[in-house]
């Protein structure tokens, strides 16, 4: 009896939990060997050989219990660790999280691939839209006109120019634009900054589409060819405009007086007459006007600068239609 009280009063069970607590959650778990220490009784004489052998063999089984519960709490605990590593690996965005993530991605672009061009695409819904690129299907037609487009996006863009929306204002002066990208390239003009240069001459570019349209100066290349007839151009816009002239679209009307235009800049300037609006101003006097060219010429009275010269007699002249009423002059004469 006082063997099991001493066993009982031992501190061994909480010497293997404290040393399970400094293991700092071991990588591969072990079972933990219990160590007794031989207990002997201080006084031998009182008990006889029998009791002994019965009291060494409830030791022995007592022992094996508690290594039993321990390394079941031990196993637990481990267990416990593990998942909230787990958990906390993954709220870091863990090697292994993203590794699994990448290989699944990998996967789902192999179940989609195109078969006209093999180009992948990580959902089948985004496959399906580029597979309208090869039959040329447009299921999404435009409310005010019969143009129709691959995506429901493209479309409602599309109908700006029917409605007018121009939903990106600049924060400087208020102007609105109809595209995000046309409100970047417009901050421009207010940083003044131009980020693109030619390699060849040294001209600075607002875009770099401005940029690659330039180079074409250089390299005499003109990849855009009229659908109508031989022209080709090393602009699309150019090549647009041009096509127009074949089939006399006026797709830019204007809302006041019904006034149709083939492009949308003369649209714009056109508006400015009953708007009234003058947004160009002089940067000598009060003056302000409709069109930066009628600036431009205004501002040449300020300068002095006469551009457009006769070449007979050396006179200069501000307008170019004042050099050629001018020259009637000297055709006359001769």
């Amino acid at each position: 009896m006082r063997r099991r009280e001493q066993r009982e009063d031992g501190d061994l069970t909480s010497s293997e939990k404290e040393m399970q607590l400094k293991s700092d959650r071991m990588v591969e778990f072990e079972f933990i060997k219990v160590e007794i220490d031989d207990l002997t009784d201080p006084e031998p004489s009182r008990i006889n050989h029998a009791d002994a052998k019965v009291t060494e063999q409830t030791d022995h089984m007592e022992k094996n219990e508690q290594r039993a519960r321990l390394n079941e709490e031990v196993e637990k605990d481990f267990k416990t660790q593990r998942i909230k590593d787990r958990e906390r690996c993954g709220k870091r965005g863990g090697l292994m999280d993203k590794s699994k993530q990448q290989k699944k991605t990998d996967k789902e672009k192999t179940d989609c691939v195109c078969l006209e061009c093999e180009k992948s695409f990580t959902t089948a819904d985004n496959l399906k839209r580029h597979q309208m690129i090869h039959n040329g299907e447009k299921p999404y037609k435009c409310s005010y006109c019969e143009k129709s487009f691959t995506q429901a996006i493209t479309m409602r863009v599309h109908e700006r120019i029917h409605t007018g929306e121009k939903p990106y204002r600049c924060p400087q002066c208020g102007e609105s634009f109809r595209y995000k990208t046309y409100l970047t390239y417009h901050l421009h003009v207010h940083t003044g900054e131009k980020p693109f240069t030619c390699t060849q001459c040294g001209h600075d570019f607002k875009r770099a589409s401005g940029l690659k349209q330039h180079m074409r100066i250089h390299t005499h290349e003109k990849v855009y060819a009229c659908a109508f007839c031989e022209n080709r151009f090393s602009r699309p816009d150019d090549c647009k405009r041009h096509q127009k002239t074949h089939t006399d679209e006026r797709d830019h009307v204007c809302s006041e007086c019904g006034k149709s235009f083939t492009r949308a800049d003369h649209l714009k300037k056109h508006q400015r007459i009953h708007t009234g609006e003058k947004p160009y101003k002089c940067s000598y006097c009060e003056k302000s006007f409709t069109h930066s060219s009628n600036l431009k010429t205004h501002e040449l009275i300020h300068t002095g600068e006469r551009p457009y010269y006769c070449p007979p007699c050396q006179k200069g002249f501000i307008r170019l239609n004042s050099l050629e009423n001018h020259m009637k002059k000297h055709q006359k004469s001769s």
